[in-house]
């Protein structure tokens, strides 16, 4: 392989992405495994003395081909491969992969990404992402080129999406939450997006309640319904029909979205209103807070609400800041106690249960929270609002031409911060990832520029909608005059 393709190959918060045919080609996606494989072995062998490894794969365009196309390498490696039986979510081969020891888990996927991408993800032996030092070491043995001949096919197949449903099913009572919305008359739509964590209903609810809860968007579509299959409210039309056609009489509805690869999750109503993990994590946080008597910290990203500190802050719980990306979240909760982490594009990890966003173990425990609480929603989010808000919140993306236009930016904002803004005192400036600069509770923007590519990502908290959208053309102004 010519040199320049190797630039190519470069990790970004979570595995390796890229356009089929593109970057993403067979030859590309055997040197990644290879070098993954060489690494897990690596670091991880004498801790684990296993030499099983985990492969599994989406729903997308020649995923099941390709994992089985990565076997004789595996082998070749070492390893000894275990292949899923069928399409298979993310977080269930980070949970299989923990839960029997394996060495670590490679999943063909890329997740919310376009139809016309394919990627890796690479899980450890813990159930989480690998971190940083382990991808940067993957990209160097990459660069070196070694080159390594297939080895056998031989491999043992396990059914991991079954194993994995019959034991989040057994951490719930499901018939209990059955019965509670039932008698509280909501129906509940899981919509997959035609993505991996698509029929999984009759095995989470041991094959009853078809009537309370069904699956939508579950046929195979390798084009995702003509939108990428991330949890937007912009690409859930055919959610929002279905919930408003449902929603006879008394009858509420109540839709859960998931991304391509099943780890991400947002939720919507019969009446339209739309909730990111943004809301859905303090949610979590005050639900679970009133059984979870620890005071096990909170992980929040920069871009992450204040209604989760203020929450967190009435528990007596910590809440520790990072930057963007599940991994960082994922690190914390390996090394540390920790009781939720979560961040504001769709990631929602349990302390107790994996350090892994996992968008179906998160729609069960909604359900189980309004079940037990017996109370709608949007009852609850609209009680958070009004004890710990009010809060309004808005990310916008910029793009620029060229990433020097990006990079000039980023220096101006940094050294024209004012002192005011919006009449509003400027109290501090955090830099953990972007430029963040607080005003008051509930009230901050954040600078955010992509690594990857000439992005700036504008996120904005405020206390009412007229002051989020007096600072966000400010902020939009004050970008321009670079």
């Amino acid at each position: 392989m010519h040199q320049d393709n190797y630039r190519v190959i470069k990790f970004g918060t979570d595995g390796w992405r890229g356009r089929l045919a593109f970057d993403f080609t067979l030859e590309n996606l055997i040197k990644v495994t290879v070098a993954s494989c060489q690494e897990l072995n690596y670091q991880y062998y004498n801790k684990l003395l296993s030499k099983k490894v985990l492969i599994g794969f989406d729903r997308r365009f020649m995923a099941n081909h390709l994992a089985k196309a990565i076997i004789p390498y595996v082998n070749a490696c070492g390893l000894e491969p275990i292949l899923s039986t069928s399409y298979v979510t993310t977080p269930a081969c980070s949970f299989y992969a923990k839960e029997m020891n394996l060495l670590g888990s490679l999943i063909i996927t890329a997740s919310h990404n376009p139809s016309d991408w394919l990627g890796l993800k690479i899980k450890n032996f813990q159930g989480s992402s690998v971190n940083s030092s382990f991808t940067e070491a993957v990209e160097k043995r990459i660069k070196l080129q070694n080159t390594i001949e297939p080895g056998s096919n031989k491999y043992e197949e396990i059914d991991i999406k079954r194993f994995y449903l019959e034991r989040i099913s057994s951490k719930f009572n499901t018939q209990f939450i059955l019965n509670k919305l039932k008698e509280m008359k909501i129906r509940v739509f899981f919509d997959s997006m035609h993505g991996s964590a698509s029929n999984s209903l009759d095995i989470l609810f041991k094959g009853n309640g078809s009537d309370i809860v069904q699956g939508i968007r579950e046929n195979n579509d390798p084009y995702f319904g003509g939108h990428p299959p991330e949890p937007l409210e912009n690409y859930i039309d055919d959610l929002k029909k279905i919930l408003k056609k449902e929603a006879i009489n008394d009858t509420k509805t109540l839709g859960i979205v998931f991304d391509g690869d099943g780890d991400r999750i947002a939720v919507i109503d019969e009446l339209g209103r739309y909730c990111s993990t943004q809301n859905l994590l303090p949610y979590f946080i005050a639900y679970l807070g009133l059984k979870n008597k620890t005071s096990n910290p909170v992980l929040k990203t920069v871009s992450g609400s204040d209604i989760i500190t203020n929450i967190s802050k009435k528990q007596n719980r910590k809440v520790i800041e990072l930057p963007v990306g599940f991994k960082f979240i994922a690190e914390k909760m390996i090394n540390e106690q920790i009781f939720i982490g979560g961040e504001e594009s769709g990631g929602v990890g349990f302390g107790e249960y994996l350090p892994e966003r996992d968008g179906l173990y998160a729609a069960m425990t909604l359900l189980n929270g309004i079940a037990e609480q017996s109370k709608y929603l949007f009852e609850s989010l609209d009680q958070i609002q009004k004890e710990f808000g009010p809060s309004f919140y808005e990310r916008i993306d910029i793009p620029f031409s060229n990433n020097n236009k990006k990079n000039n930016l980023k220096k101006f904002i940094i050294n024209n911060i004012p002192n005011d803004i919006c009449d509003y005192l400027v109290k501090n400036v955090s830099m953990t990832d972007g430029i963040k600069i607080r005003l008051e509770n509930n009230f901050w923007i954040l600078f955010r520029f992509s690594g990857t590519e000439p992005l700036l990502r504008l996120y904005c908290e405020a206390p009412s909608k007229d002051l989020l959208d007096k600072t966000l053309k400010w902020s939009k102004e004050f970008i321009n005059n670079e």
